[in-house]
């Protein structure tokens, strides 16, 4: 029982550490501020930017890949 869970932990924890690795990523990608349908909200010292098109688009070529993969290992 103690094993599954912590195999469990440790695939999360490595997911996380992959998710966080790529929102690092995304956000260096210079100009993505400045593509169209991105929200910008600034308040007293700190800026919000959700880049709503980009989010739209890596949505649809992650659900392209998952397929793909889903469908070579069935």
């Amino acid at each position: 029982m103690f094993e599954t869970i912590g195999k469990w932990v440790v695939i999360v924890g490595f997911l996380l550490i992959i998710v966080g690795f790529i929102i690092y990523a995304i956000g260096k990608i210079p100009g993505l501020e400045k593509m169209p349908g991105t929200i910008r909200i600034q308040w007293g010292g700190g800026t919000f930017i959700f880049p709503i098109f980009f989010s739209i688009l890596l949505s649809l070529v992650l659900t392209l890949l998952l397929n793909i993969m889903i469908r070579l290992f069935k």
